[in-house]
């Protein structure tokens, strides 16, 4: 017969095994004290640490919350919930999307003319990294300080996503044969991009530090501040004047294949700027300490250097006009996109009368996928012979 010593002095047990020791357990009879009063009281059962009681939904926090993050139930943000399970239902891989098109146009000297070309290798020059910044914002930042579980399970989806952008980048890239040193290496090379990224950087290595912690006003502020600048500027702000410039390209039939792939993506974009502004009025809604005047005019002025930088890199990509675009249209597209973005986290808009020179980008995002991954997978599975059923 087996014989478990659980001898606290020996350290058994639950303490070996790192687990805290059970609460509410009887002591064993020779503990119990003589008066009968006092041996009551030490067999009734002790009151659990926070830590390890069952989560009571009305106590989840999404930041300096005291529940168990390991236990994703019962659901308080349940917007989150519906988020993550809309990003699952829209998964697609890079590799769904034919590149022959776009191929062939790139090498047909006469298939582009300069400009375009000097847009498209400007664009993915910022686009091939700038969603490797996100994801490490996200797994080495963010991620940490959010104590809602439900919203940790969307950020896990959307920190996948990243990576499938970044898959979809690269896979332009290759397909078109381009200089992958020179298009990777733009963030460092290109002073327009390489603004853009320094910008925001500061905010990533705020969250980064692994001696930040939040519970104090300021750095609840600090955290703020980042989710505001990586939802409302970095992907509500500084990927669409990317978007525009490869989806109009689309629209006149040229890189068809790269187009498609940045609708699917800015859809993705989409849902994760609306996720981090629900994140962030919930925020707020819990902690309105930390919305004070001082802070909203931080923001208003990090939005402003935002759209001032985000005018630069269009400028720079676009210098004498292409498909129809020019500049100074993106000028008036971006004071609209700053106008909405404060709108949606309680500012006052910034730019008087700003309005949309692009209507059809609204239509990009509401994207219905009309290729099913997953019957493609199969399609290519009959085409081998392995569901014959004849």
């Amino acid at each position: 017969m087996l014989q478990f010593e659980e001898s606290a002095n020996h350290g058994g047990g639950l303490a070996a095994a790192g687990l805290p020791p059970m609460t509410g357990a009887a002591m064993p009879p020779a503990a119990l004290p003589n008066d009968p009063a006092a041996a009551l009281a030490a067999l009734a059962p002790k009151t659990a640490p926070a830590e390890l009681r069952r989560v009571n939904v009305a106590d989840k926090r999404i930041i300096n919350g005291q529940t168990d993050v390991n236990q994703l139930v019962p659901f308080k943000y349940k917007w989150a919930w519906e988020k993550y399970l809309s990003a699952c239902a829209n998964h697609w891989m890079p590799q769904e999307i034919q590149m022959s098109r776009d191929i062939a146009l790139w090498k047909d000297p006469n298939g582009l003319t300069d400009d375009e070309r000097r847009l498209i290798k400007r664009n993915l020059g910022f686009f091939v990294t700038a969603d490797s910044l996100a994801a490490n914002n996200i797994v080495l930042g963010t991620y940490r300080h959010i104590t809602a579980p439900e919203c940790r399970q969307y950020l896990l989806r959307q920190a996948f996503e990243e990576a499938i952008h970044t898959h979809a980048y690269q896979y332009i890239v290759e397909s078109l044969g381009l200089d992958e040193g020179e298009v990777f290496n733009a963030y460092h090379e290109i002073a327009s991009i390489r603004e853009k990224d320094e910008f925001l950087i500061p905010f990533i290595d705020t969250l980064t530090n692994p001696h930040f912690k939040t519970g104090t006003p300021q750095s609840d502020q600090d955290l703020l501040k980042s989710l505001i600048v990586f939802a409302c500027i970095m992907e509500g702000l500084f990927f669409y004047v990317g978007f525009v410039q490869i989806l109009a390209l689309g629209r006149q039939n040229k890189m068809s294949g790269a187009a498609e792939q940045y609708q699917y993506i800015l859809r993705d974009e989409s849902m994760h700027c609306n996720f981090g502004i629900d994140l962030i009025n919930q925020i707020k809604m819990e902690n309105p300490h930390l919305w004070t005047p001082e802070f909203r005019e931080e923001i208003r002025e990090i939005m402003s250097k935002a759209v001032d930088l985000e005018y630069r890199y269009a400028e720079d990509t676009m210098p004498r006009g292409v498909l129809g675009l020019n500049a100074p249209m993106f000028k008036e597209y971006l004071r609209f996109i700053a106008n909405r973005r404060c709108q949606q986290i309680g500012l006052d808009t910034m730019y008087e009368g700003a309005t949309n020179p692009f209507p059809w980008m609204s239509e990009m995002t509401d994207l219905k996928k009309e290729r099913n991954f997953f019957e493609t997978r199969v399609i290519e599975y009959q085409t081998g012979g392995a569901l014959s059923w004849d």
